[in-house]
C-alpha cells in the first residue's frame, strides 16, 4: 500500500521530528539522524503509520536500554558509543532489512502478501529489541560465557551471554511482538493470527538473537565482520527463520 498524499506528507513530517527530537537528545549523530529520516520515510509512505510506530517504540526502548546504567558500562567500557548515542552503522544495520521487507511487500504484494511483510517486518524487529536488551543488561550481569564453548569470558566479549541476557532477549521480542499486534489491530492492518504472531516472531527474535552471538564469536571476533555486519547479517537471517516458521507451521502456531 502506498499512503494518499497528505498522511504521507503528515507521516514524513512525523520522521523528520522524531529524528530531530532524537539527534537534539544525543541518541543520535546527525548523520544517524538524516539516514534514519529517509529510511522512516520510505517505510511510512509504502507500510503505514503502524509501522513507522513499531520502528520509533523499538528505537526508544534502545536508547532507554543504553543509557541505563549507564556509568556503570562505562566504567567497564561496555558502553554504546561515548555518550549513549548511536551512529550511522548501527542505524543502517537495523534499518535496511526492515525497509527492504516493507519495499518488497509493495513491489511484489503476490509474493510478499500484507500479513507475512507485517510478520517478518516485526521478527525482524524483535531480533533487534532482543539484541539490544540482551547487550545492554547482559553486561550488567557480572559474568558471560562463550556460547560456543560455555568457558567464562569478560561481559561485553563477542559472543558472550548470560542468563540474565538471555531473560532479557525473551522479554525484548515478545514484547515486541504484542506491541505489534496491538498496533496493527488497532490500525486494522492485515496480520496472521494474533497467537501465530506472538508465538513465531517471540521465538524469531530469541533464535536471531542467539545467531547474532554465534556470528559475534566465530566471524566478528576474527575481523570478517564488523559489529554492523553482525547485526545486519543476523537481522537478514532472522527473517529467514521467520519466514521458515511461518510456512511450516502457520496459523498452528498459535
Amino acid at each position: 500500500m502506498v499512503l494518499p498524499l497528505f498522511p504521507s506528507v503528515i507521516g514524513v513530517a512525523a520522521t523528520c521530528a522524531l529524528s530531530a527530537g532524537a539527534v537534539r537528545a544525543g541518541a543520535l549523530t546527525l548523520f544517524a539522524g538524516v539516514v534514519a529520516t529517509v529510511f522512516g520515510s520510505f517505510i511510512v509512505i509504502l507500510g503505514g503509520f503502524p509501522y513507522l510506530a513499531l520502528l520509533v517504540l523499538f528505537v526508544v526502548a534502545s536508547v532507554l536500554a543504553t543509557r541505563f546504567r549507564f556509568e556503570d558500562k562505562r566504567r567497564n567500557n561496555v558502553q554504546e558509543g561515548t555518550h549513549g548515542e548511536r551512529g550511522v552503522t548501527n542505524v543502517l544495520a537495523h534499518v535496511i532489512v526492515p525497509t527492504g521487507l516493507v519495499v518488497a511487500g509493495w513491489g511484489v504484494p503476490s509474493a510478499l502478501p500484507a500479513a507475512t511483510t507485517a510478520f517478518l517486518y516485526t521478527s525482524a524487529l524483535a531480533f533487534g529489541a532482543a539484541d539490544t536488551f540482551a547487550s545492554e543488561f547482559g553486561v550488567l550481569a557480572g559474568r558471560a560465557r562463550s556460547v560456543l564453548s560455555g568457558r567464562p569470558v569478560a561481559p561485553g566479549t563477542n559472543g558472550g551471554v548470560s542468563a540474565l541476557g538471555e531473560a532479557w532477549a525473551f522479554v525484548g521480542a515478545f514484547t515486541t511482538a504484542l506491541v505489534a499486534g496491538g498496533l496493527f489491530y488497532l490500525f486494522s492492518e492485515p496480520v496472521p493470527p494474533l497467537g501465530t504472531l506472538l508465538l513465531g516472531v517471540t521465538l524469531a527474535g530469541f533464535l536471531g538473537c542467539q545467531v547474532d552471538s554465534l556470528l559475534g564469536e566465530t566471524l566478528e571476533n576474527r575481523r570478517y565482520l564488523s559489529k554492523g555486519g553482525t547485526n545486519l547479517l543476523a537481522m537478514a537471517l532472522t527473517v529467514i527463520i521467520a519466514w521458515a516458521l511461518l510456512a511450516a507451521f502457520g496459523p498452528s502456531l498459535g
